[in-house]
């Protein structure tokens, strides 16, 4: 059906939006070619297909008809050797895995006082934009607190005294939580999101919140309403997003850890393009208490680091059921460390090859691809073919689902309860020209989307579809699944594209997660790994994908991939002080 600029009005009437003329033009063309692609889906045979367990299990708000309670809370669920670190500097410290720095502050090797005074001087000036909030001092005390304990002979834990980078959408209280957003600017929650709790718990120490696009919806860190952060090792390219700031940190050796939230690839996707693990959980393992709503039925929040071994242990730290969360699953169990490292012979792999085998991929993505299932094979996996008919209808689907969900969660957002608000004539002129002026043109764009797809008339065309496709989805890829252990392919169709690349065009930018969406919809769990480097030496990140709460299985793939691959030892010129190529300078 056609946009015309009486809808866009329409529509942002419904959504209390204040638009220009020029930007309800602009909206127009946007939302034209959007609908457009999502067209394909009226042609799928939907008889006697519901709804899916994944949206089935979103309760409590959770939902995308459900509408914000009153008083809701922006993060309430919406709905190295011993002898190599002893007296280490700085650059020493960003070499160690955090597994190592965890056992240095257990001996006695270092104090994490010491590691935390480190890893705070390397972001010192923050030239990749990767933070929006620094908390040096709260981290120091944090640091001493774990200090102490160990000199009263409490038992510490395996990450006691390691840094973490946070990112912004997750509750941190007292300290600001922006979401990336002007909307909730000076916003310190009073609570802290259940993982945070976890991990203060494990005497893990915050360095403070990562820059990321604005509630999470993007996937260049290019929509964040303060700055764009810069990818290390390429400073004109993008980080990846929505958590960008979180995969820039730890690729830049300024965290060993970080979290962020993985709504349709935002974790994986900044982790393949940084060249750093980044796992996005099952759907359920990682409580959503305290994470900034987005699109409720797909939110995880998930760990990024430099080594599979880390990565488990960070999982470890903030998995488990959280009766605050309807969606927390008392499934989720702790990756043991040992199971790791028992190889991939005898372990069968499965390869879409209706996915991997279309256009649009780069040449470099392919070779490392065929080059990583051959690797495979000749370790002992067994390489099938597997089927996933339905998921090149993945962003069709998602951009109906996650906008639709997005524009009720974010409809708290009004200039009453708490953040930005300006000032009009009445109540109706001040909620639309504080969303208008407050959310950022990604965030208005996906709001506009979403009000349509739940629009009286439009509801079973659009929205009600794409919950049967995504229920396909899931079913093709639990089928793939009981013929395989894990499914291999790639993150990205691309390495990282250059900053102001792609932000004009919404639909090409979203055609970037045709390999990360489809996951995220099927609420099965997905790893990013490092798996090597493009001609131009930018990273290239590939793609586990498993049967729900088999995390174990993904991440001792990737274990044993360490074993012959490289490429997650190497650091970037932004972690090492070199310069960075003369065509990659900003």
């Amino acid at each position: 059906m056609p946009i015309e600029a009486s809808t866009v009005e329409s529509i942002a009437a419904l959504a209390r939006l204040e638009l220009d003329p020029g930007e309800r033009e602009r909206m127009v063309r946007e939302l034209q070619a959007i609908l457009s692609y999502v067209e394909q889906l009226q042609a799928l045979d939907l008889e006697g297909i519901g709804r899916g367990a994944a949206v089935r299990r979103s309760r409590g708000g959770a939902g995308a008809g459900a509408r914000p309670r009153r008083g809701l809370l922006p993060g309430a669920p919406g709905g190295m050797s011993a002898a190599t670190t002893k007296g280490s500097g700085a650059s020493d410290w960003a070499a160690a895995s955090a597994e190592k720095i965890g056992e240095a502050v257990h001996t006695g090797i270092a104090t994490a006082v010491e590691v935390t005074r480190a890893f705070l001087d390397r972001a010192d000036g923050d030239p990749l934009a990767a933070w929006l909030h620094r908390t040096s001092d709260e981290a120091l005390v944090a640091a001493r607190h774990v200090d102490e304990r160990r000199a009263a002979g409490e038992p510490l834990g395996p990450l006691a005294g390691v840094p973490i980078a946070i990112k912004d959408n997750i509750c941190t209280r007292g300290i600001p939580t922006t979401c990336g957003s002007k909307i909730l600017e000076g916003y310190r929650p009073p609570y802290d999101a259940h993982v945070v709790e976890r991990l203060r718990h494990a005497g893990v120490v915050s360095l403070g919140k990562t820059n990321c696009d604005e509630f999470a919806m993007g996937s260049s860190t290019e929509n964040s309403g303060y700055r764009p952060t810069r990818n290390p090792w390429d400073p004109s390219r993008v980080p990846g997003g929505s958590s960008g700031g979180s995969a820039a940190a730890v690729a830049a050796r300024e965290a060993p850890l970080a979290l962020g939230s993985d709504t349709g690839g935002s974790v994986r996707q900044p982790a393949a393009f940084c060249g750093v693990y980044g796992l996005k959980p099952t759907y359920g393992a990682v409580s959503r208490y305290g994470l900034v709503a987005f699109a409720s039925s797909l939110d995880q929040i998930g760990p990024f680091a430099r080594t599979a071994r880390d990565t488990a242990l960070l999982f470890n730290a903030i998995a488990g059921r959280d009766p605050r969360d309807s969606t927390s699953r008392p499934e989720a169990k702790a990756i043991d460390l040992s199971a790791l490292e028992r190889g991939v012979e005898g372990m069968t792999i499965g390869v879409p090859r209706d996915l991997v085998s279309g256009e649009g991929i780069a040449p470099e993505i392919r070779r490392c691809f065929e080059e990583t299932e051959k690797a495979f094979a000749a370790r002992g996996a067994r390489i099938v073919d597997v089927a996933l008919p339905h998921a090149k209808y993945s962003i069709a689907t998602y951009y109906l689902i996650a906008p639709a969900e997005a524009s009720s969660n974010l409809a708290r957002y009004d200039g009453v309860r708490y953040g930005f608000r300006a000032p009009g004539k009445n109540l109706r002129e001040m909620y639309e020209k504080t969303r208008g002026r407050g959310f950022g043109r990604e965030v208005r764009r996906r709001i506009l989307l979403g009000t349509y797809a739940l629009s009286a008339g439009y509801y079973d065309a659009y929205y009600l579809r794409a919950q049967k496709v995504r229920t396909l989805i899931r079913r093709d890829f639990l089928q793939a699944l009981s013929a395989a252990d894990a499914l291999l392919f790639p993150v990205t169709p691309t390495t990282a594209f250059t900053l102001g690349e792609k932000v004009d065009d919404p639909l090409a930018m979203y055609l970037n997660d045709i390999f990360s969406i489809p996951a995220s919809l099927a609420g099965v769990p997905a790893l990013s790994f490092p798996a090597g480097f493009g001609p131009t030496g930018l990273p290239i990140g590939l793609q586990l994908v498993g049967r729900p709460f088999a995390e174990e299985t993904l991440l001792r793939i990737a274990r044993a991939h360490e074993g012959w691959n490289d490429a997650s030892t190497k650091a970037p010129p932004a972690a090492t002080g070199k310069t960075a190529p003369r065509s990659a300078r900003p």
